[in-house]
């Protein structure tokens, strides 16, 4: 019997950070970037007084989470679109955007699905340089041809850690061929107290050819409901609502999202805790030479080139006790991994593991 001919897909599949380790029952994760804190009260509470009733679709347009997203930032509603999950509208705008040979351009370190999703449309991916592991607006300049459609950066950076400020975005925009969407994804902006940082929201929230990506599954801890958004010109946004999946957002992400987005007391509580334990994390780290990005979002690229373990035996000791970290060699970044600020037990916990590691080395 012979198969039907279907695509050879030739990319590397995203690999999740780890949730589970054989023998081991209780299980610290702090691979994936998740919510320290999870979900606020009003949350909590929408959970316990949901409609039960799931036998309907839920609203295919989203009117009641794009009205309080467009309330919250000052925005125009018709510009918004919702995704399950933010890697979903990266998705469709790759679908919308790219056709074969057309060429993407990402940091070398960034994001696994914005390059993943531009390959299966077909794209050639272009990776520009990073100085200390930090975007380079000029290497970005430098590999941009007739044939770039998108340059994807995440600000700040995913697994690194790092950022542009935001008078680097704006010369970046600038240099950019305007018929080039520059997609810059705030997943992490919440957390950032840097000075010279602005979301990308507050910087292009006019422009037509720059789209803003925001999720829900960081700081609102909604990473399992799988619900993100975007910002684009009207005229793009009309083309993706067009291909976008009818009911791509559940009705209790969609509850859940909108309630998330009124508790400034649990942003607050989490953005507090964060920093709260960045520092604290850092600080101690740096006793056993292990150099990390300065302080940004809420997790931490830890670099063991001058420390006395390599970044492969820190991993296996831990996952010996329970803690999992996000292993780096999937990125392309050696001797390095990353963790995600976790609950005040987990750092603790951590910390406390990595004490016991390098006792005595």
């Amino acid at each position: 019997m012979i198969n039907p001919l279907f695509k050879k897909i030739d990319l590397q599949t995203y690999k999740p950070g780890r949730s589970m380790l054989k023998k081991t029952k209780k299980v610290i994760k702090l691979s994936a970037n998740e919510s320290a804190l999870g979900v606020g009260n009003r949350v909590k509470k929408a959970l316990r007084n949901i409609d039960k009733n799931i036998s309907k679709y839920p609203d295919s347009k989203f009117k009641e989470l794009t009205k309080t997203i467009s309330k919250k930032f000052n925005l125009n509603e018709n510009k918004i679109i919702c995704g399950a999950g933010s890697d979903e509208i990266i998705q469709m705008l790759c679908t919308l955007f790219l056709n074969k040979n057309d060429e993407v351009i990402v940091p070398e370190f960034s994001f696994l699905m914005y390059r993943i999703y531009a390959k299966i449309a077909g794209a050639k991916i272009i990776y520009s340089k990073e100085i200390n592991f930090k975007a380079s607006i000029n290497d970005i300049i430098k590999k941009v041809n007739k044939k770039t459609k998108i340059v994807f950066l995440a600000n700040p950076n995913n697994p690194t850690g790092t950022y542009l400020s935001k008078s680097d975005l704006i010369i970046l925009r600038k240099k950019l061929n305007s018929k080039i969407l520059l997609v810059l994804d705030d997943a992490y902006f919440e957390y950032m107290q840097n000075k010279d940082y602005s979301p990308a929201l507050d910087i292009f929230k006019n422009s037509k050819n720059v789209f803003i990506l925001r999720t829900f599954s960081k700081i609102y801890g909604l990473a399992s409901l799988r619900v993100g958004w975007g910002y684009g010109d009207k005229k793009i946004i009309d083309e993706l609502y067009k291909i976008k999946p009818p009911f791509n957002v559940n009705k209790l992400a969609q509850v859940c999202a909108k309630e998330a987005l009124l508790d400034k007391d649990h942003v607050k509580k989490s953005i507090k805790h964060n920093l709260y334990w960045c520092n604290k994390i850092k600080k101690e780290l740096d006793k056993f030479k292990i150099s990390t990005n300065e302080i940004t979002a809420n997790f931490f690229l830890l670099n063991f080139n001058k420390s006395k373990l390599t970044s492969k035996l820190v991993s296996k000791r831990l996952e010996s006790k329970g803690v999992i970290l996000r292993e780096m060699d999937s990125y392309g970044i050696k001797n390095c991994l990353r963790v995600t600020i976790g609950n005040t037990y987990e750092n603790k916990f951590f910390l406390k593991q990595i004490s016991k590691i390098f006792k005595n080395v």
